[in-house]
Order: C-alpha cells, then structure tokens, then sequence
C-alpha cells in the first residue's frame, strides 16, 4: 500500500516496511527479513520464520551478507557479527498491482561460496521499469550454507531460497506482484540453484518459469561432502561432529574453508579440485535433493515438467575464471592429459578439440573444453532433457566479441539486468560500453521480461528432434541451429555422472 504523501509503505506477513525511490518510477525496499537469523540455536538448522515487528520498518538499505571472504567491487562485506542475514529486496514499478504484475526472482552465484544480492550488477530498477516485479535474496552460502553436518540438515542454502519464494508467495501481492506467475532465475551457481529448485518436491506451485545462465555441473555426494566437511573439521581443530563444528565461530570456518580451497592444487579433495577448487556444492542427499537436476529434468520429476525454462551459457565461460585466478593453468600437453584423466574425458573428445582448434595454445584448448565440461554442454543438455520429457525449453548462447573482449563467464549478466554501468561491469563486459552493446542490452533485457511475463523469449522453443539457438551478440543477434562449432558431436557418449567428483549413477 502507499498511505498519504506519497511515502512508500508496503504490508508484509512480519509487519509494515518503508521503501525509496530510485528513479524512474521505481521504489526499492531492501534488506526485508524472509526468516529469522540463522545463528545461536539455530546455526546450521532449516531456516524458521521471522520475528514480527511493529511500526513501520525501514528498509532503504540492503541487509547484511552471509559468512565469506569475498569482497567485491560495490557490494557489502561480511563482518563478524553481522546475523540478519536472511532478506529479500523488491523493486516496485509504479504501476504494479493493476491486475498483478509477473514476478522476477534473482539468486546470485559466486561458487555457492560467496557474493549477495547487493552486487551492483543485479539491481532490479530496470526490470522493474520493464514491466516486472523485482525480487532478490541472500541466502546462506560456503560451509554456512553448504556444509554437511553430522545430524542436521543439509543443503541449508537451497532451503533458504525456497523459504524466501515461500515469502514471495505469501507477500508479493502487497507489491504488486503477482503469486502465480513467479520466474526464478540465477547465474552460475544461482543458476545451479535454479536448477536444484526444479528437482525439488517442495518447490511444486511456488514458481512458473526458470531463467538459468551458466549453469554448473558441480553436485556432490554425501560422502564427498562429508569428506570436504572432515579436512575443514581437521583445519579449525575441531571434531567433524556437529557440537565440533558448532563450537567454531563463522569467521573461523570461513577462514579454515579457504585455506582448505587454496591448498586444493596441492593436496584435493578429489582430483578434479586440483583445476577447479570449489569445495561447496549441493550435495545430493536424498532429503532435500533427490537427485541430480539433470535427471530430474529428463523423468519430469519434482517441480520441473510444470515449469518454462530458459538457458543461456557463453561461449568461453572459462576465459573469466582464468583471468581472476580461480582455476590452475595448463599450459603443456602433459598438463592437458592430467586434467582430461582427473575429468574422465575420453581421449576422443580431447583429439576432437585439438582438430577443431588447428594451432590453438594448449591453454585454450583447455579453457575451451573445461567451459563446455562444466558450463556449455550441461546447460543445454538441461533444455534439451526438458523438452523431451515433455516441457518448453529455450536455449540461448552469449556470443557478444569487441576487440579483446570474450563472452565469457558472467558477461551477459549485466546485459540481461541493463547495468552496464554498474560498478564493476566494466571488466566483466571487457571495458566502457558503446551503442551496440546497449542496444544488445535492451534486447536481453526485453527478452527476460517477456519470458517472465508470458513464457516466450521470442524464438522457437527446444523440441525432441531440434535443438534452435539464439545466439546474442552485436551488432546483431541470430538463430541457427545447435552446432554450430561441430563440437558438440564429441560430447554424444560422455555421462556427467562420471564427470563428476564423487561419482554417482547419474544421466547422460
């Protein structure tokens, strides 16, 4: 609601809050509780519902980040003591309401390890003044989140965000929005969380449709997690129990979990974390995740047959990791062979990317075939399984090239949000941006908002016989057909399942 004057007030389930304008005809209202602090008695228990507050709270600023080191360009950091870490963020067009306007619900990646909803590059004013309510969430994340602890529940992440749609569902038409036509999306593990959110029970009816960007193959078993927990448990100097695990305060799990991740090239985990040194996955646990995403998608199981999907993935995810540093270089052929055996790629597709990229370095040869392995392939095997277990799938790639700029990794985020001008943006799209790239901007973003609000982005859907391809670039974008590098062919007989750390029966 907006009492006299003007000033933004909104009721919620927990009690009234006050938003800003931002422009535009925007209000944001941020750093609003979707469930209590997740500390004290209930660290590393499933999330409970908030305490109710009266008067009017104010929420004109973003609430505080999960445990992490990580500091990124314009966005908050962890300090110790910071609890209230579990908030959502909507952003109001001014004409919401009028009928209930379609939801966009953003989780952000970071390795499943860090980052937060109020990274510069996922501000929602855009979107919103596209059309859509705008709704973001923290959620917990590294050993916070994903840690597996003897005797309490796993996965503490996902089941944040879906307490944070149940909030959606229970509140969103007080904004405006609309309850049944709610889209979630993500990126990179956001991406993976969606994908998670759709082979889940519990999430039947809470969500319409699913924009996935850069979706991760990286699940673990129980096992595998609790042998991660164990080497953690060792580094603290506690007991791999959960009163051990209990007794160490965040910053000190957070401290001992990335010492863990740096000595990963020396002394992994498993052997792919040698390359790869991501120590934080959903872990397939039979409770909250029953299975992996993509076989869920293929049997139509959990909440995944009733639900419109979108997917896009760049065309050289890995180029990013290497320029920040968070994967090992291979730079011989030696080296090559190493990471295909710790991969489990055949010989085959390794032969086939030498032939395909006639007098390439070995390093790219190796960043070409780690994005496909963890990102590429896996995201549009996930349309093509949806479609052909009877759901609409859509597939985008990101192909945008200016000078020494890639489409790489996260790349296409800050087209899709229409912040180009973020703080930060410069470097993941490659420098300043010029009038082709906003207008490749306003097409992805218009793209987004469609899909949200009626289930088509604007070209042919994923069928059982025929994979179509919008391929996003400047200075203008085309359709084509699945394969256009001849590459995917390689990948025809390789199981993701075996790809994996802690190998499970999985699918193809």
């Amino acid at each position: 609601m907006r009492p006299r004057g003007g000033e933004a007030v909104f009721r919620t389930t927990s009690g009234r809050v006050r938003g800003r304008g931002v422009g535009g005809g925007v209000t944001a209202v941020l750093g609003v509780p979707y469930a209590a602090a997740p500390f004290g008695a209930r660290r590393f228990r499933a999330p409970e519902p908030a305490s109710a507050w009266g008067g009017v709270r104010d929420c004109t600023a973003f609430g505080p980040v999960s445990p992490q080191s990580a500091q990124l360009p314009g966005a908050p950091v962890w300090r110790p003591g910071d609890e209230d870490i579990l908030t959502v963020n909507v952003w109001v067009p001014e004409h919401a309401g009028r009928g209930g306007s379609p939801v966009f619900f953003w989780i952000h990646g970071g390795a499943y390890t860090f980052g937060s909803s109020a990274q510069p590059d996922f501000d929602g004013s855009a979107l919103a003044r596209a059309g859509l309510v705008v709704v973001s969430c923290n959620y917990r994340v590294g050993f916070e989140g994903f840690g597996q602890v003897p005797g309490l529940p796993g996965n503490r992440g996902l089941l944040d965000q879906v307490a944070a749609l149940c909030w959606v569902r229970e509140n969103i038409a007080a904004f405006g929005g609309d309850p049944g036509n709610v889209t979630v999306a993500g990126h990179s593990s956001g991406g993976g969380s969606v994908a998670c959110l759709m082979a889940m029970e519990r999430t039947r009816g809470l969500f319409r449709r699913a924009i996935a960007h850069s979706v991760p193959d990286t699940f673990f078993t129980v096992e595998l997690a609790a042998a991660v927990t164990g080497r953690i448990a060792v580094e603290a100097g506690v007991a791999a129990t959960a009163a051990g695990l209990l007794s160490v305060p965040p910053e000190a799990l957070v401290a001992a979990s990335d010492e863990v991740t740096a000595r990963c090239g020396t002394d992994p985990v498993a052997a792919v974390h040698a390359f790869d040194p991501v120590i934080f996955q959903p872990v397939v646990d039979g409770e909250a995740l029953h299975t992996d995403p993509l076989r869920a998608l293929a049997r139509g199981t959990g909440a995944a047959r009733e639900v419109d999907l979108l997917v896009c993935h760049t065309l050289d995810e890995y180029w990013f990791l290497h320029a920040v540093g968070a994967v090992r270089e291979v730079v011989t052929e030696a080296e090559l062979a190493d990471f295909a055996e710790a991969l489990h790629l055949p010989a085959h597709l390794v032969d086939g990317y030498r032939a395909s990229m006639p007098g390439s370095p070995v390093l790219d040869r190796y960043l070409t075939i780690f994005g496909d392995a963890r990102f590429g392939e896996y995201t549009t095997r996930l349309a093509e399984h949806h479609a052909k277990a009877g759901g609409r799938a859509f597939l985008a790639r990101f192909a945008r090239r200016r000078e020494e700029a890639r489409p790489w990794h996260t790349a296409d985020i800050p087209f899709a949000f229409g912040n180009l001008d973020a703080a930060g943006a410069d470097f993941l799209i490659g420098g300043a941006p010029d009038g082709h790239d906003r207008a490749l901007s306003r097409r992805m973003l218009r793209c987004w908002a469609d899909f949200a609000a009626t289930g088509d982005p604007g070209w042919p859907a994923v069928t059982a016989e025929a994979t179509p391809v919008r391929f996003w670039a400047v200075p203008g974008d085309r359709l084509a057909a699945d394969d256009t590098s001849g590459r995917r062919a390689l990948w025809h007989d390789v199981r993701f399942d075996v790809l994996r750390p802690g190998r499970t029966a999985g699918h193809r």
